[in-house]
């Protein structure tokens, strides 16, 4: 089935990379905040639905979106810890008991 909505989501997502981009750009010269105003969101995207499949088959009715153009629910996994630190944090998290506690110090 088509989704009727995706000539929307793709612009939505557009937006939101040019939006990215601006802000990147701005943070790689060291300026300081605020931020430079972006291009507003276009009138028609505003209301713009998640759209993705609930558990009952209905589509989702959502309207805060992210970056994907879907809600908080539907945006998709964690990938997991990506640097060295982060993977041993996640061993150390996995183990019974976790990492030990700290001492206060001796005064």
């Amino acid at each position: 089935m088509h989704d009727p909505y995706s000539d929307k989501r793709r612009r939505w997502r557009e937006h939101h990379e040019l939006c990215s981009a601006l802000l990147q750009q701005w943070e790689a010269r060291g300026c300081p905040r605020p931020p430079p105003k972006t291009p507003p969101l276009p009138d028609d995207l505003w209301d713009l639905p998640c759209g993705a499949k609930t558990r009952a088959g209905t589509p989702c009715k959502i309207t805060t979106l992210y970056f994907g153009g879907r809600c908080k629910w539907h945006g998709g996994l964690s990938t997991g810890p990506k640097s060295e630190a982060g993977k041993e944090q996640s061993r150390i998290n996995g183990r019974k008991g976790g990492r030990p506690k700290r001492r206060k110090p001796d005064l």
